[in-house]
């Protein structure tokens, strides 16, 4: 058990509340996607990756770039398996998202991430993005796919 179980993470509705940028992170062990929206929250951009290594530096740093950007509330991808099922990935991602929230100090919340990955490979080939150009943008790409589907989903809540 971890000291970050206790920490809660935010329902999406949640950051319906706030008013800002928010970012949004594809968590990966090698490479972390990142990507921002404007603060009317109408567009989502990708901004890169972090290499940096281990859950907690990563957190860490993804914190310092929430911080840099002026983000309000952060959304992290949360892997699913097509039947709605989670596995082990989806546990780290969660893990992932609590120590987050404790080192950015902002709301983050968790999105199905289920077909981003295919979305964003689709969208490469169609630009034909191949070799290490495509492992550099795919997980960038990737949260700004997370970032807009959930900008959408908020444009869409009562």
């Amino acid at each position: 058990m971890s000291e970050y179980d206790a920490v809660a993470i935010a329902d999406v509705k949640e950051l319906k509340n706030t008013k800002g940028r928010i970012l949004a992170v594809d968590f990966g062990e090698v490479r972390t996607g990142l990507a921002i929206c404007d603060a009317s929250r109408f567009l989502a951009s990708g901004i890169g990756n972090v290499k940096v290594g281990g859950i907690d530096k990563t957190a860490a740093e993804v914190a310092r770039i929430a911080k840099e950007k002026g983000a309000v509330a952060a959304v992290v991808g949360l892997p699913r398996n097509m039947d709605g099922s989670e596995g082990a990935r989806a546990d780290r991602c969660r893990d992932f998202a609590r120590r987050l929230a404790v080192a950015a100090e902002i709301p983050v919340a968790m999105t199905d991430e289920r077909l981003t990955t295919v979305v964003a490979s689709r969208y490469l080939n169609e630009t034909d993005t191949r070799g290490g150009k495509r492992k550099n943008v795919i997980d960038s790409l990737s949260a700004e796919i997370i970032l807009q589907n959930t900008l959408d989903r908020l444009k869409n809540m009562v």
